[in-house]
């Protein structure tokens, strides 16, 4: 019995975002669920609360990060600060816990997390990587950039990548980089090349082609082990206060007639925009839950003013809310769309309850993730101009038109075949087990 707690017992490193403590803690609740004891090393800033684990062991490393910097844009900075200030305290924490324990199975960690990895070399110890956005994210970003240019324009012929109209990501990604970008993907690929396996929080039926392809460059075995939020027990990480009064509102509504609107949680949106948001909803006449975060709009004082006359304009037709139970609101039957920056969690969350999109992505693997859902698996409308005359249509043509009746029919059938795959015998069942294998076995 001895033997066998030793050689279970996995260190989870997580970063600072919403969505990646989302799937780190949902990743470690099945792991656990599965065997395994379970210590989670997080940073300071935006720590869990450890009382909703008491199975685990919490341990938190400095930082010296900001709240400032987590609304910061330069995303590829952060990350790069993140890696800097966390290393030394994160080898000084395996180290302890490895003295401790005696055995490590594994440490894995969150792709923000790579500095992870040749501390873990170091220590003789199996890492593993989790890579908490899609597939395609992990291939445009990760595996591309290490080809040359004959390789990468080749790569991307098949006909699903073609329909994601990647030649235009590409040639853009290219122009420019900045050196926070140029030397997070370095280091990141570099860890790939030593990890020994990498988790992704998808479905295959989702990016076969694109898993196809990243096999074809990358040796590393991938588990595909999504979605996660489906599989671990319902509990709320939420770093900000839900209002559940939203749900009480949603059921007064007509059913499929809401439209919900979420940005995530370290978007800004600019004043104008924010104004054209509030009054192409408004224009719409179509019942809204809107999502409104405190530090969206960059602290400005104007935006309370400005929601109270959206509320005064729309009455009871409208709800507005600093932060949603985002997961209970989508499988809400009053829920018939949701207008989203399409962040790799809420497209999922999305897929799972069959709720056709608008989308607004902002930067980085968003995107990618909007082309997904309006090239590829045509679940979506994309936003391009937030002027408040053009959100009004859109959200008419996805909420009142046949167009977006032939939309929801094909989210719904995305729903059916993700019900299908969360099945007890099938893909993600076997791809944990391959996985708990796999951990027990490095």
């Amino acid at each position: 019995m001895e033997e066998q707690q030793k050689s279970s017992h996995v260190v989870l490193v997580m970063v600072t975002f919403q969505g990646h403590i989302n799937a780190a803690l949902q990743l470690a609740t099945i792991l656990h669920s599965k065997g395994f004891s379970i210590t989670i090393v997080h940073l300071e800033l935006n720590s869990p609360n450890p009382s909703n684990y008491p199975e685990f062991t919490f341990v938190s490393i400095p930082d010296n990060l900001t709240e400032s910097q987590l609304s910061d844009k330069d995303i590829p900075g952060l990350v790069r600060s993140v890696n800097k200030n966390c290393a030394a305290p994160l080898q000084q924490c395996l180290e302890k816990i490895l003295h401790s324990h005696h055995h490590i199975s594994a440490v894995i960690y969150d792709s923000f997390m790579f500095c992870a990895q040749p501390i873990v070399d170091d220590l003789g110890l199996p890492g593993v990587t989790l890579y908490t956005h899609s597939a395609l994210g992990l291939l445009f970003y990760h595996v591309f950039p290490q080809l040359n240019e004959k390789d990468c324009i080749s790569g991307l012929e098949s006909p699903e990548l073609q329909a994601l109209q990647l030649q235009g990501f590409h040639a853009l990604s290219s122009q420019n980089p900045t050196e926070a970008g140029m030397e997070v993907g370095a280091a990141f690929a570099n860890a790939l090349k030593s990890s020994s396996a990498i988790i992704v929080n998808s479905m295959e039926f989702l990016e076969l082609e694109v898993l196809s392809k990243i096999k074809q460059y990358l040796p590393t075995p991938i588990f595909i082990v999504g979605p996660l939020h489906k599989l671990a027990p319902t509990m709320c990480n939420s770093l900000c206060t839900e209002d559940n009064k939203c749900i009480s509102w949603l059921n007064k509504q007509a059913p499929k007639s809401v439209i919900y609107v979420s940005f995530g949680s370290i978007v800004n949106i600019d004043k104008q925009e924010l104004i054209d948001i509030a009054w192409g909803l408004s224009n719409s006449k179509q019942p809204f839950l809107w999502v409104v975060r405190p530090s969206m709009d960059r602290g400005s004082e104007w935006t309370e003013s400005l929601l109270n006359g959206l509320e005064e304009s729309v009455g009871e037709r409208g709800f507005i809310v600093k932060w949603a139970p985002q997961k209970e609101v989508l499988a809400h039957a009053a829920v018939g769309g949701f207008w989203s920056h399409c962040g790799w969690n809420s497209t999922i969350e999305s897929i799972c309850e069959g709720v056709p999109m608008l989308c607004r992505p902002f930067f980085g693997d968003q995107i990618l993730n909007a082309s997904y859902i309006c090239n590829v698996w045509k679940i979506g409308l994309e936003l391009k101009n937030l002027e408040r005359g053009n959100i009004e249509r859109t959200i008419k043509r996805l909420m009142v038109d046949m167009e977006g009746n032939y939309i929801r029919k094909r989210a719904m059938d995305l729903k059916e075949k993700a019900a299908f795959y969360l099945m007890e015998d099938g893909s993600t069942s076997c791809s944990f087990d391959g996985l708990a294998k796999h951990i027990s076995s490095v």
